[in-house]
């Protein structure tokens, strides 16, 4: 099942929570930076030991003080025009989200909206790749697969992209 909320990610009792980590993994502004406060200090201290990750790649930690039993780090791009990659990269943050998540028999899974805060990645266009992506994912290896958006705005995106493609499954 794919769904669209707005709320806090780092509420959910969940498998997984994905976080839209920086490459050190030691945490930052925005979503990063709410996770790690809420997981506590045992998160820094395992994010030390995995040497960062890099842009487009994804690894998993216990989820500490969390609701969700781990957390996926994963790094997005940073939007520079759309000329060097980003989307890409964006693509390739879900798709190994959703690998690792496998890989660990992960049910299920709560995504951010990737590299649309401060790493400035266009919300609709981000929005587009992230629900591709997921669509395009066995999902039948998921019960549940959560576009966890922090605003009303990035929810809407998540939501027309998502009615767009099952009208296009049903025409």
């Amino acid at each position: 099942m794919l769904e669209v909320i707005v709320g806090d990610i780092t509420s959910l009792a969940i498998d997984a929570i994905v976080n839209a980590a920086n490459p050190s993994l030691l945490g930052g502004g925005g979503v990063d930076g709410a996770i790690h406060r809420a997981a506590g200090p045992g998160l820094l201290a395992e994010c030390r030991k995995l040497s960062g990750c890099a842009t487009g790649e994804a690894k998993i930690t216990s989820g500490y003080g969390l609701p969700a039993r781990y957390i996926i780090h994963t790094v997005g791009p940073v939007w520079q025009g759309g000329t060097s990659g980003e989307d890409d990269l964006l693509a390739s943050c879900y798709r190994r989200s959703l690998e690792i998540a496998r890989d660990h028999q992960l049910r299920a899974i709560a995504f951010p909206a990737i590299s649309t805060g401060v790493y400035g990645f266009p919300a609709a266009r981000a929005a587009a790749i992230a629900v591709k992506t997921v669509t395009a994912a066995r999902r039948e290896d998921f019960e549940q697969i959560i576009f966890c958006c922090f605003s009303e705005n990035s929810a809407a995106h998540h939501r027309r992209e998502l009615s767009a493609l099952h009208e296009n499954d049903h025409p």
